[in-house]
Formats: structure tokens, C-alpha cells, sequence
């Protein structure tokens, strides 16, 4: 009899025990992402391609009545678009099928005003489809942006439109394969050239495209894709085009509160950020833009400031009219995989010990934040809000990047949160920050750490925390940046504050046996200065940074001009000032004392839209400010695809003032238009 009731009771003991360990899955709290967003956010990072009518006639709004046969790209080639965005780590592409101009890059049955009437393969072509092709072979997914605005049709402002809008969105989402994400922009109604009318037209976007229709189409012929924008969004705009997600962000949100960039953390429906930024300064490709493309250092900040913060990262490559890719874009495309590979390389966590201020039963152990599996997650005892979880290691370890992500599936919960680090066995704060949501990636100077302890301190409900992990990733080493400010203080910058720097007056190469830079030194006279970066830790030099710097401009004054016309000697090429009035148009300096000149130096405009961009100009020289002397006349070459800084050379000439006189503007305004200038002296 004994052996029955032994086993009598190690069965009520197991059934005890698991009961114990039984715990009901959490409630949702707020609104929750549908399967489809569940998806797309998974995804962090694709591309946008704004190639289409405004790629030929250099434009980033057409006005609608442009003729089809200007779209003619001599090699286009999707294949490299779709190889480029996949060697980037990008997952997807989204096309401008159709802008604001109402030219389709598909054989449209709607209008006329597409590729079947270019000149392009004889108008038997279809972007799209390529495109689409391209990006199943390469294993990216697929998505189209569609303009509701339509400036080309002449039924547009009118009920007849609406369907031919439908009709176009039926197209592209049936006869292309799997769409992720449909993009609808937000500019609509104004002046076009509808059919000839050229007027204004206004509608009501709220109810004119009828936005509930609209939906159905996605929903019935695309269930997987997302809809950005128009009336029922699965995907807000982060409110900027810089590409920065606020630091504190909510994917929950409320239609028509405006609270883009932050969210909402009441919202009542599941809209997370995506954050669209292009590569330059415009969407479109414009050769001006070839030395405009944006550099490692910015696109690594955009990288953490929006993937990094909740959002997931749409980056626009404007391609260009052979319909390609630009090779420069290419390049800070492949520069940031590579910084990225690197700064992820080693997950410090994955053999790390991890502790949890309590556990609601083993299925919700903090160990579920380290396993690699985001769909487990720790989640701390009933009715427990402020809690944490310690990553203990074996040894000592340098970290300056932790990454952490909430259980979103059935909410965005923590509001508030902190990162600790134990150092010299005392925990001191790394960092304190706010929201989490699908991931947030943290950037810090690096701390050697025996653990890393997470503390919720805030939730809108008990944290649910699918992953946790730390990095160490290395310095960046960029070429460091050397300013010379207008008072002739030299200043040397790198992007990362932890390297050393050297450099060199005498036009030798540095190297850490050079002279150390520690703060801003005073050069007076024409200098050429040699910097380079060093990693002490890796023995590695960057690239060198090479710049000849002539005189300062602390004693410069314009003359005759208001006090705004300081701009163009400050320094500064941020700052520009602009002189309105029928060309020719002058400017006089004088430079404080005589100076033996052999030439000058003229930067437009660096702005997306520069103003008096000067291509015809003519220079002189005087030392007494009344009889002057012509030393160079001429044409800033092909300054208008490339405006970057000119350097014009003559011979030499003794002078204190000069005269710089804009003729004529490259794009026949009549503006004179000067972000910084300056002379080459002896």
C-alpha cells in the first residue's frame, strides 16, 4: 500500500508546483499592433527611390505639363537599385510610381501620361514591374508610393478623378506581386496644369479621395501591406524630414491630436513613426547635389535617432538620369553597413548571467531576454510596475551601446527607464531616458563594467521586455574636420571625442609623434594644416584631412551694404546673404591692410534651394577703395550641377579692397547670392 500513496502524493506535489508555475498571459494595455504592423516594424530599415518625371526636367515638384518623352534614362537598371539597397542591409524598396505630377512609371490604363508614351524601350517599359522583379531576386520586399494629388489630370478637384485614383491603386496592387506598404503623400491640391487649364484647385483631402474606399482596395488585393499616411494610416510620419525620431515616442497615437514626433501615450489607435529622410538634400536626383550626399557621421545619427528610437527608417536615394544609383551615394550607403556590421558585431549579453528583481514563473524569466527570441519575454510578479533586471558577466567588459526592446504584441507600456553600470563595484547611472517600444538603442561613452542593471521606473502597466543586449563598437575613424573660425582660432573636430588627434603646419604628414591638438590655436598667416585621428587602442590612423587656410577675416568689412552682408565674411558658410535687384550686382570688402592677392574663393548657397547662385562674375582689386583694377572675369564652370566653394586664381596684385561683381545667376534670377567668400594671398 505504501507505493500507491507515494506516488499519490508526488502527484498532487507535481500538480501543486504547477500550478504555481501557471501564470495567465498579460492583458494588452491600450491600443496593439496588428499583424501586419507587427511586420513591417520588424523591418527597421528600407529604401525609398524617387526616380520618375522630376528626375529629367530637375525638378522636385513637377507642375503637371511636361511631355513623356522627357523620361528617357540611357542604362536604367533596377537590378543595381535593388542590389545596392540589399548589400546596405536594407529590407525593402518603395517606389514614387506616380508623384505629384501625375507621371506613371507604369503602363497605366488611366492615362497618357505614362511610360507607354516615352521614348524609353519605345514605350513598352515598365518601371514597376522591374522594380518588382528585382527586389524578389534579391529578397527585399516591395512597396509604391502613389501621389493623390494629380497636377497632369484635367479631372482632377472632380468626381470623375477619384476613380481613376482607385483605379490606379487597383493596378499597382494587383499585377506586381506582394506590396509591404503603400505610401500616400500628404501634399494635395493647388496649382497644376490639369489638361491645360493651368488654375488652382482645392479639395478637401479628408473627404475628396474617400479614404474608406481607398482602404478596402489595400485591404482586399494587399492584407499584408501597411498604409502610410491618408484617412485610416497603419504608419504615422515622424513630423520631420531629417530623418530623428523624438526621444520619447509612442507608437500608440490619436488621429488629429498632431503630436507626430512624440506620439501619443493615451492614443487610441497603434500608428508608429516612420521616419523618411533622403540621402540629399533633395528627393530627386540633381547633379548640383553630387558633393551634397550626406556623410558616414550624419547617417549614423540617423540610424540611431530613428531605429534607434522607435521608428523604422525609410532613407531615399534619388536615382539619377541614367537611372542608376549615383556612385557617391552608393559609397555612404556602403560606409554605414560596414560602421553598423561593426558597432553590432559582438552581443556582450549572450553568455552573460541575468537576474530579475522577480519573475512571474520561469515561462517569463529574465533569461527570455537574452535567448535571441523576441516573441518571449520577461515580465516581473502581478501589480509590479517599478522593477529590473541585472546582466551580470564574468569579467570585465567595455560597453557603449545597449539595446533594448518591449513585448509590443500586446502594447507599448514603459514610459520612464534608467541604464546603471557597475563600476569599481558601485552602480552609477549610464543613462536615464524615457519610452522604449519596439527597440531603443543607447549611445554612450564607453564604461568598463562588471554588470549592466536595467530599472523600469515607470509603466503604464507591469513591463513586458523581449530583449536586452550590449555592445562595445568601435571609435569611428573619419577624417577629423579642421575650421578655421573669421578671429583665425583653428579648431580640429572628430567625431568621436575618444581619439586623438595630431597635426602638422609644415605640409608633413602627422602621426601620434606630431604635435597633439588639445584646443583651438591662432594661425595669422597662410598655413596648410594636416590632421588625422588616432586609435590608441587599435594603433590605427584615419584618413588625413588636408586644407590650406589663408588669412582671417576678424578685420574684414563690407562696405556699403547692410549689416546682414557680414555673412558672407563670418565664416560661417551656413549663413548666407542674398542681394535682391537686376543683375549685375556688386559687393565691395576691405580687408583691414594691403595684402599681395593671387586670387579668390567663392562658395554659393549650400542649401537645398540656393538663391543667386552666380555663374558669370567679374573681380577687382584696388588699395585705395576708388580706382580699381580688373584681375579675373569669366564663368564659374558647370557651377550649377556643382556648386561647391571656386577658386579662381591671377596674378598677383597688391590691394585692400576688392570688388566682387555677380553678372549673372545659373538659374537666371535676378539675385546675387554669396554663402562665403574670400582670397588666396601670398
Amino acid at each position: 500500500m505504501k507505493k500507491p500513496i507515494f506516488l499519490l502524493l508526488l502527484l498532487v506535489l507535481i500538480s501543486l508546483i504547477s500550478c504555481k508555475e501557471k501564470v495567465t498571459e498579460p492583458e494588452a494595455v491600450g491600443p496593439v499592433p496588428s499583424q501586419r504592423q507587427l511586420a513591417w516594424q520588424e523591418l527597421e530599415y528600407y529604401g525609398f527611390v524617387h526616380f520618375n518625371m522630376n528626375t529629367f526636367t530637375d525638378m522636385e515638384w513637377g507642375e503637371g505639363g511636361e511631355s513623356p518623352k522627357n523620361f528617357n534614362p540611357t542604362n536604367l537598371d533596377t537590378r543595381q537599385w535593388a542590389k545596392t539597397a540589399k548589400d546596405a542591409g536594407m529590407k525593402g524598396i518603395i517606389l514614387t510610381a506616380k508623384h505629384h505630377d501625375g507621371f506613371c512609371l507604369w503602363p497605366t490604363e488611366t492615362t497618357e501620361h505614362s511610360v507607354k508614351n516615352s521614348p524609353w524601350k519605345n514605350g513598352e517599359g515598365d518601371v514597376v514591374k522591374e522594380l518588382a522583379e528585382a527586389c524578389k531576386e534579391f529578397g527585399l520586399k516591395f512597396g509604391v508610393y502613389l501621389s493623390p494629388w494629380d497636377r497632369n489630370h484635367p479631372e482632377y478637384a472632380r468626381e470623375e478623378y477619384v476613380k481613376v485614383f482607385h483605379k490606379q491603386l487597383e493596378e499597382l496592387l494587383t499585377n506586381y506581386g506582394p506590396v509591404f506598404e503603400v505610401w500616400f503623400d500628404g501634399a494635395n491640391g493647388g496649382t497644376g496644369y490639369y489638361g491645360g487649364a493651368n488654375e488652382n484647385r482645392k479639395i478637401d483631402d479628408a473627404t475628396y479621395y474617400e479614404w474608406d474606399k481607398v482602404t478596402k482596395i489595400v485591404r482586399e488585393l494587399q492584407p499584408e501591406a501597411v498604409i502610410f499616411s491618408g484617412g485610416n494610416p497603419d504608419v504615422r510620419w515622424v513630423g520631420n524630414e531629417h530623418g530623428f525620431a523624438a526621444e520619447t515616442n509612442w507608437s500608440p497615437f490619436t488621429p488629429g491630436s498632431g503630436n507626430l514626433q512624440n506620439g501619443d501615450d493615451d492614443g487610441t489607435h497603434w500608428i508608429p513613426a516612420e521616419a523618411d529622410v533622403s540621402i540629399r538634400p533633395g528627393w530627386y536626383y540633381h547633379a548640383r547635389e553630387d558633393h551634397q550626399v550626406k556623410t558616414l557621421p550624419h547617417l549614423l545619427d540617423i540610424y540611431y535617432k530613428s531605429v534607434g528610437r522607435n521608428a523604422s527608417l525609410l532613407l531615399n536615394l534619388p536615382v539619377d538620369t541614367r537611372g542608376l544609383v549615383h556612385e557617391n551615394d552608393a559609397e555612404q550607403l556602403m560606409k554605414l553597413r560596414k560602421q553598423l556590421d561593426k558597432d553590432f558585431a559582438e552581443n556582450l549579453v549572450e553568455d552573460a548571467n541575468v537576474v530579475a528583481s522577480s519573475e512571474a514563473g520561469s515561462h517569463y524569466s529574465a533569461q527570455k531576454t537574452i535567448n535571441g527570441d523576441t516573441k518571449a519575454y520577461w515580465m516581473p510578479q502581478k501589480e509590479t510596475i517599478k522593477s529590473n533586471i541585472t546582466i551580470e558577466f564574468d569579467e570585465l567588459q567595455e560597453v557603449n551601446r545597449f539595446v533594448v526592446q518591449e513585448y509590443i504584441a500586446l502594447g507599448q507600456r514603459v514610459k520612464s527607464f534608467t541604464l546603471e553600470g557597475k563600476i569599481n563595484g558601485e552602480w552609477k547611472e549610464i543613462a536615464s531616458e524615457t519610452t522604449i517600444g519596439y527597440k531603443r538603442i543607447l549611445r554612450f561613452d564607453p564604461v568598463e563594467v562588471s554588470a549592466l542593471r536595467l530599472n523600469i521606473t515607470d509603466a503604464k502597466a507591469r513591463p513586458l521586455i523581449s530583449n536586452i543586449e550590449a555592445y562595445k563598437a568601435p571609435l569611428m575613424m573619419e577624417a577629423p574636420e579642421i575650421v578655421q573660425h573669421k578671429d583665425g582660432l583653428i579648431s580640429i573636430e572628430s567625431y568621436d571625442k575618444n581619439l586623438e588627434l595630431y597635426y602638422t603646419l609644415n605640409a608633413e604628414e602627422p602621426n601620434k609623434d606630431s604635435k597633439r591638438y588639445s584646443e583651438e590655436f591662432l594661425l595669422q598667416d597662410p598655413t596648410r594644416v594636416i590632421a588625422v585621428a588616432y586609435n590608441p587602442g587599435t594603433n590605427s590612423y584615419s584618413e588625413v584631412s588636408n586644407i590650406r587656410l589663408d588669412i582671417p577675416k576678424k578685420n574684414w568689412r563690407v562696405l556699403n551694404e547692410n549689416d546682414d552682408a557680414g555673412k558672407i565674411i563670418d565664416a560661417d558658410e551656413n549663413s548666407v546673404w542674398t542681394k535682391q535687384g537686376k543683375l549685375p550686382q556688386e559687393v565691395i570688402v576691405d580687408l583691414g591692410k594691403t595684402y599681395n592677392l593671387k586670387g579668390f574663393t567663392y562658395l554659393p548657397q549650400q542649401s537645398r534651394w540656393p538663391q543667386g547662385v552666380i555663374a558669370d562674375y567679374e573681380f577687382m582689386l584696388s588699395e585705395n577703395g576708388k580706382q580699381w583694377k580688373q584681375v579675373s572675369e569669366g564663368e564659374f564652370s558647370n557651377i550649377k550641377n556643382n556648386p561647391i566653394e571656386q577658386l579662381i586664381e591671377f596674378k598677383t596684385t597688391k590691394a585692400r579692397y576688392f570688388k566682387f561683381v555677380g553678372k549673372r545667376s545659373a538659374d537666371d534670377t535676378e539675385v546675387l547670392g554669396i554663402a562665403e567668400i574670400g582670397v588666396i594671398t601670398e
